[in-house]
């Protein structure tokens, strides 16, 4: 997955494929502007009043050599996560799911080693203190691809801090943890649930366990961004006076080595084949756009949910949550904010500021809406090359100046 050099390349347009309807010209010079210097493939989608308005792809395909346009297909990895919220949401609205009900009155198992009161909402809220697979179980590749596996190991777990007390990024285990919950209500799977009630009704090219007929259409992901070395770790945590051995700074070095095993395996039709909810969702840009327009309005005559429950869904959970000890020794730095399964807008991820929610992924994918100025947007992209930690990932930030001058919106 490291780079482009020596690969084959497909020829590199500058400028951008696609439409942008009149007044969103700037948008599209922005986007052209975001990707100018970027090796791999990009797409760019929005929507407004439940219309779409610009619909954008630009670059090539350095690894694979595929053809990109507006219908090709690439890993959107976290933003997966606002798919899988949007599905419990349904759940929620249709009576099937309780949002503050334990856990454990839809999954028994899971209420064990002091999980019996978890809620349904500390999962979605990241604070249940389940943020990594305990350190022992060697949960690698081949255990992400293992359902009955992840989840087994989930239930049996003990939290690697109070749950409800704080919050810390729950990066591979979501998946399973609210995945498992939906499976236990529908009985079958949250890929299988997007499948039926989100993208059939909605025309999206949007999967969780993408089917063998789309992968031809997958565009593969990429980075040149170093890995920090185990030397460069321990140092780290030396300094703030970490110790590896607790179970909390185990379990979450042994998620960023997972997670970066199972980035490299995402270009693998067998990785996208199964379903890891957290993280290897397919699709495109307009198909992440018109899903997040349906979440705030009606598109093509379906919205998703009401306002009522929109409202319940994007209200911050986070705010007041502390990093749990002993990470709370490490830098500040931007922290993320959560709504119930969604993020908010913090100095790394304005979106369209106040008002906007949606998921971000790894790399600098991005999926939102923003009610106030009935707008909704996605950006998907081959490049790992976000860095959350300096702030918005400088491809964005051309074509997002030019749709807050477009929508009025003098701040973030």
């Amino acid at each position: 997955m490291h780079g482009p050099a020596g690969a084959s390349r497909a020829p590199r347009d500058p400028r951008a494929g696609g439409w942008a309807a009149p007044g969103f010209e700037a948008v599209r010079d922005g986007f052209e502007a975001g990707q100018r210097d970027d090796p791999g493939a990009a797409q760019l989608a929005v929507y407004q009043d439940g219309q779409p308005v610009v619909d954008l792809w630009a670059g090539a395909d350095p690894i694979g050599g595929r053809p990109v346009s507006g219908d090709s297909l690439s890993v959107v990895l976290s933003v997966t996560k606002g798919v899988v919220a949007t599905c419990a949401h349904l759940l929620a609205q249709r009576g099937l799911l309780d949002l503050d009900a334990p856990v454990a009155a839809y999954w028994p198992e899971f209420a064990q080693n002091g999980k019996e009161t978890i809620s349904v909402g500390d999962l979605l809220a990241h604070r249940s203190g389940l943020s990594a697979f305990p350190p022992e179980a060697r949960v690698g590749l081949a255990e992400l691809l293992d359902w009955d596996h992840c989840t087994g190991v989930l239930a049996a777990m003990a939290p690697l801090w109070r749950p409800g007390t704080a919050w810390h990024y729950h990066a591979l285990t979501y998946g399973y943890l609210v995945g498992e919950v939906i499976r236990r209500i529908i009985g079958h799977s949250v890929g299988a649930m997007l499948a039926t009630d989100l993208s059939a009704p909605l025309g999206l090219d949007l999967w969780i366990g993408l089917p063998a007929a789309e992968e031809p259409r997958v565009l593969a992901q990429f980075t040149d961004e170093p890995r920090p070395t185990a030397r460069q770790i321990d140092e780290a945590l030396a300094r703030f006076g970490i110790d590896r051995g607790d179970p909390l700074v185990g379990g979450t070095l042994a998620t960023m080595a997972s997670v970066a095993e199972a980035a490299e395996a995402f270009n693998r039709p067998a990785a996208m084949a199964a379903e890891i909810p957290a993280a290897n969702g397919v699709g495109n840009a307009r198909s992440l756009a018109r899903l997040f327009a349906a979440l705030i309005g009606p598109v093509g005559g379906t919205r998703l949910l009401t306002a009522e429950a929109l409202e319940r869904a994007t209200a911050p959970q986070t705010d007041h949550l502390p990093t749990p000890s002993p990470l709370d020794r490490m830098p500040a730095g931007s922290r993320s904010r959560h709504a119930l399964g969604y993020e908010l807008p913090a100095s790394h991820l304005p979106m369209l500021g106040t008002g906007s929610f949606g998921h971000a992924g790894a790399g600098g994918r991005l999926a939102f809406a923003q009610p106030r100025t009935r707008t909704a947007v996605a950006y998907t992209c081959t490049n790992l090359a976000w860095d959350s930690a300096a702030g918005p990932d400088p491809r964005w930030v051309p074509w997002t100046t030019a749709l807050r001058d477009r929508l009025g919106l003098t701040s973030t």
